[in-house]
C-alpha cells in the first residue's frame, strides 16, 4: 500500500522562494503554491492541506490577516501554520502565535531544520487528531450510556408503577422480582416472594393441564397466555390472566422468565353473571329452557346411541294462580323457590331439572333401563316421589325489616305429564307437547297424578 505523503500549502508572493522549497522538501510532501494570501485562501478552502507554510510580508493581504482568517474557518482552524519571514522580531512572532501561529522559520530557511519541525507539527496535529477522535468515542459512548440508563430509569419507574403484575424468575421458577402491583393484589410483601416458587400462590382450582401446557411452551421457549384460578394471602381466590415469556439474550439463550398477570376476578365475576342470565332462572336458579333445549338435545343423541330409554316429565303446580293473587308474588316466588329445592332432592345429580316457566318445571331422566317396561317403572317411581315431596306442607316466611315476619303454611299438588323415549325419530319439540299434552290429562283426571304419552311409531 502506498503511503500518502502529507499536504503542505505554501504561500509566498516571491516565486522564487516557491520554488526553492518546494524543491527542497518535494520527496517528503506534496508542494501546492499559492502566490498571495487570496488565492492561499482558496486553495486551502477547496483542498485542506495538512500543514500551512505562509509568508508574512505580502502586498495586499500579509500573513497575519491570511492566518487569521484561516483560524476563523471551522474547516482549516486546527491546520498548523507556519509563519516564514525575514523579520526576527520578538513582538512580530507574539503576534504570530497569538493569531494561531504553531511556529515560526526565519529567512534564509535552513532546509532540515524546517523538514523536521514540519514533521514535528504534523505529528502533533496527528496526535491531536487522534485525540480529539478518542474524546469524541468517549463523548458518543458516555451519550449512548446515559440514553440508556435514561431509558433504563424509565422502565424501571414503569414497571413499579404499572397497574399489572410483574413477575420475573429464573429458569428454575425461582421469583427475582415482583413490583408493587404484586403486593397490592396478593397480599404478598416482596420480601416474602422473593426466592419462592409461584405454585405457593396455587389455589388447587386451577386444572392441571394448564400448567402443563404453560410449561411445556415455557421450556420450548415459546410465550404462553391463558388463566389461573389462585389464592391470595388472606385465602380469597382471585382469576389472573397471564401472559408470561422467555427472556432471551441476543443469541436466543434464555436466561429467566417474565410474566404480567392482570387481576379479571371482575371480569370473570361479570361473565359468570351473563352466562348465569343466559343459561339460568333467576328466580329459583334452575336452567332455563334454553339449558334445557341444549341438555335434551343430548339426551336425545344419547339415547339413539346406547338405545337406553330417557324420560321427560311436564310438571304443572295445582292451583299456584290463587295463592299468588292472594297472598301476593313474594309468597309465590317463595313457593316457587322450595319447589325447586323439592325437584332436585327426587333425581340423580346426572338429570336435570328446570323451570320452563311460571308455575311450570320440566325434569329430564337420563340412561333409564334399555327396556321400555323396566323404564317405565323407573321413571313412575320417581314421578311418585316427586309427587309426595311436593304435596308436603309448605312454611313460607318473609322477612320484613323492622316489622313482624310473614309465615304463609300452604300445600300444594302437582300434575305430572311424562314421555319415554330411546330411538325415536322425532325432535325436542314432539317431547315437549307429548309431555305437556300428558301433564294437561293428569290434571283433567284430579290433578296431583301422572299420566304417561305412549309414542306411536
Amino acid at each position: 500500500m502506498t503511503h500518502q505523503r502529507p499536504k503542505i500549502l505554501a504561500i509566498d508572493d516571491n516565486p522564487a522562494n516557491l520554488l526553492t522549497l518546494g524543491a527542497a522538501l518535494a520527496n517528503d510532501f506534496n508542494i501546492q503554491t499559492a502566490t498571495s494570501g487570496g488565492m492561499g485562501l482558496a486553495l486551502a478552502a477547496q483542498n485542506p492541506p495538512d500543514l500551512i507554510l505562509l509568508d508574512i510580508m505580502m502586498p495586499e493581504m500579509d500573513g497575519y490577516e491570511v492566518c487569521q482568517r484561516i483560524k476563523e474557518q471551522p474547516a482549516l482552524k486546527h491546520v498548523p501554520v507556519i509563519f516564514v519571514t525575514a523579520l526576527n522580531e520578538f513582538e512580530s512572532e507574539v503576534k504570530g502565535l497569538e493569531l494561531g501561529a504553531a511556529d515560526y522559520i526565519t529567512k534564509p530557511i535552513k532546509i532540515e531544520i524546517a523538514r523536521q519541525r514540519i514533521r514535528n507539527l504534523l505529528d502533533r496535529e496527528r496526535l491531536r487528531q487522534e485525540v480529539q477522535k478518542q474524546r469524541d468515542l468517549l463523548q458518543s459512548e458516555l451519550i449512548q450510556r446515559q440514553q440508556a440508563q435514561s431509558v433504563l430509569r424509565t422502565l424501571s419507574v414503569a414497571v413499579e408503577q404499572s397497574p399489572v403484575t410483574v413477575v420475573i424468575t429464573d429458569l428454575d421458577a425461582r421469583i427475582h422480582y415482583v413490583n408493587p402491583c404484586f403486593t397490592a393484589i396478593t397480599g404478598y410483601s416482596a420480601a416474602e416472594a422473593i426466592g419462592q416458587n409461584p405454585r405457593f400462590l396455587q389455589s388447587g382450582l386451577t386444572p392441571r393441564q394448564t400448567h402443563l401446557d404453560m410449561w411445556d411452551k415455557l421450556t420450548h421457549g415459546v410465550a404462553w397466555k391463558g388463566e389461573l384460578l389462585n389464592k391470595r394471602k388472606n385465602g380469597e381466590l382471585y382469576w389472573e390472566e397471564a401472559q408470561i415469556a422467555p427472556v432471551k439474550t441476543p443469541d436466543g439463550v434464555v436466561t429467566h422468565y417474565v410474566a404480567i398477570k392482570s387481576d379479571v376476578s371482575e371480569r370473570k365475576l361479570l361473565e359468570s353473571q351473563v352466562r348465569n342470565l343466559a343459561f339460568y332462572d333467576p328466580l329459583t336458579q334452575l336452567p332455563n329452557r334454553r339449558m334445557l333445549g341444549d341438555r335434551l338435545n343430548q339426551a336425545i343423541a344419547a339415547a339413539k346411541r346406547n338405545s337406553l330409554y330417557c324420560a321427560l316429565m311436564f310438571l304443572d303446580l295445582d292451583n299456584f294462580k290463587p295463592l299468588n293473587d292472594s297472598r301476593g308474588h313474594d309468597i309465590g316466588d317463595l313457593l316457587l323457590h322450595e319447589v325447586a329445592l323439592r325437584l332436585q332432592r327426587c333425581v340423580r345429580e346426572m338429570d336435570t331439572v328446570a323451570r320452563f316457566g311460571g308455575d311450570e318445571f320440566v325434569v329430564l331422566l337420563r340412561d333409564l333401563n334399555i327396556s321400555a317396561g323396566e323404564a317405565h317403572k323407573q321413571a313412575e317411581g320417581v314421578a311418585e316421589k316427586i309427587l309426595l315431596n311436593l304435596a308436603e306442607h309448605y312454611s313460607l316466611t318473609i322477612v320484613r325489616e323492622g316489622q313482624d315476619d310473614i309465615t304463609v303454611v300452604h300445600q300444594c299438588t302437582a300434575s305430572v305429564g311424562v314421555v319415554l323415549f330411546n330411538s325415536f325419530e322425532g325432535t325436542q319439540k314432539d317431547l315437549l307437547n307429548w309431555s305437556d299434552k300428558a301433564m294437561y290429562e293428569a290434571k283433567q283426571k284430579g290433578r296431583n297424578r301422572v299420566c304417561f304419552h305412549q309414542i306411536t311409531v
